[in-house]
């Protein structure tokens, strides 16, 4: 009887490993900026919560627009000099605010640019890396490369929102955004060693096809799956109730209850963390339980941890209601994981660029429309009905995967 043959660690393959440093060289400026753009807003411009709320809105709408057609694109081309493109152009436009800033006409209209431009390469970015993924590193290895990936950013959301506030303190916002611009050059570097695997012949063919032809056959194969359906209605929910629960911080933790900057690093690091622990868990807990189950009973299990998040004051209920934002991003950890990865083994490779685009348009845009309304809310109702708003959600989000076949999905 012959011994089982041992798979290679994923990060020894060289294709893989830099995939995985790009991703988080990346990912660790990505968050300096999501937290140095909006205390950059509040602190220099002066901004109140409806343009923080528009600001974080614009970040994600883009897809909106972008996402069917980004997704047919992605599944004609070659990924890895897309994904290359948006890293470099990203660069381009967060460099335009330290020079705008020190030039002296940095506006909140440029910011709002900023946020439609590095939105559209964020976009374009991650379709062309989720597509990726499945050929790098085969099928049978998704829940283990997705645990890597989805954990490693979840480090990097720890490190970037932790050293923004610091940073945002001693150095000012606008270079901590020059740190993010410096962090997509590196990224790009790192991508020039990732493989291109996929079959050359089925790009042919889907550049052949109208593009209209190709974005419908997406929809078509999307909504025609009962598993991805409720995925695709569970993870809406959460972020369009995320947003709520997240957007308006600066204004409540900096500007009204007058904490320091780092504060709210140290806040938002906490979700980080809880994203950490999440996605680390996600390959144990999904081989135990099975995917569908594990997805619907930690949700269960965390949902009433979000009633707590209203309840942010000075004090212990700080503390309190970061406590909680770990566990609800502890779900989102999990969910990550085991969600896109199961969306990644059910769909054909020639579909992937696709249903990812699809799948984003939705998601993405329910965390843009939960920016508008937070700001929205905030401005009539005040900070707190937001987060309220968005706990009840929350609370609520795991309904859609106890009620669909998905809870069953091994």
């Amino acid at each position: 009887m012959s011994a089982p043959v041992m798979e290679e660690p994923l990060l020894r393959s060289p294709g893989f490993r830099n995939l995985f440093v790009a991703n988080a060289v990346s990912q660790l400026g990505s968050q300096i900026s999501y937290v140095a753009l909006p205390l950059l807003a509040v602190t220099v411009l002066g901004a109140g919560a409806g343009e923080i709320g528009l600001l974080a809105a614009l970040s994600t709408i883009t897809v909106l627009v972008l996402g069917l057609p980004a997704g047919a694109w992605a599944d004609r081309v070659r990924r890895r000099p897309v994904m290359i493109a948006a890293d470099l152009a990203r660069a381009g436009v967060l460099l335009s605010v330290p020079v705008a800033w020190w030039g002296g006409w940095l506006s909140m209209g440029h910011l709002y640019a900023v946020a439609v431009l590095v939105g559209a390469g964020t976009l374009l970015f991650d379709v062309a890396s989720l597509s990726l993924v499945p050929g790098l590193v085969g099928r049978g290895r998704l829940t283990s490369a997705n645990s890597l990936l989805v954990g490693t950013s979840s480090g990097m959301d720890i490190a970037g929102r932790s050293a923004a506030g610091v940073l945002v303190q001693v150095a000012g916002a606008p270079l901590a955004v020059l740190a993010d611009a410096l962090s997509y050059l590196w990224s790009a570097a790192w991508l020039r060693g990732v493989p291109e695997p996929g079959s050359t012949a089925v790009r042919e063919v889907a550049v052949r096809e109208p593009l209209g032809r190709q974005i419908s056959a997406g929809v078509r194969f999307l909504f025609g799956d009962p598993v991805l359906v409720a995925a695709l209605v569970q993870g809406t929910m959460a972020n369009l109730a995320f947003p709520l629960c997240s957007v308006l911080l600066p204004v409540l933790i900096v500007d009204q209850l007058g904490y320091p900057e780092w504060v709210l690093g140290a806040y938002l690091a906490v979700g980080g963390l809880g994203a950490l622990a999440g996605s680390a868990s996600a390959h144990l807990i999904g081989r135990r339980l099975g995917t569908g189950r594990a997805t619907w009973l930690v949700s269960l299990a965390t949902a009433p941890a979000s009633l707590l998040i209203p309840f942010l004051d000075r004090g212990p209920w700080l503390w309190g209601a970061a406590a909680a934002w770990f566990v609800l991003t502890f779900r989102t950890g999990v969910n990550n994981v085991l969600l896109v990865s199961l969306r990644q083994r059910v769909t054909p490779d020639d579909l992937l660029g696709r249903m990812t685009a699809t799948m984003r348009l939705l998601l993405m845009g329910a965390v843009g429309l939960g920016g508008l309304l937070a700001g929205a809310l905030g401005e009539i109702w005040g900070v707190r009905s937001a987060l309220v708003t968005g706990a009840l959600i929350m609370a609520v989000s795991w309904v859609p995967i106890l009620l669909s076949p998905l809870r069953r999905q091994p």
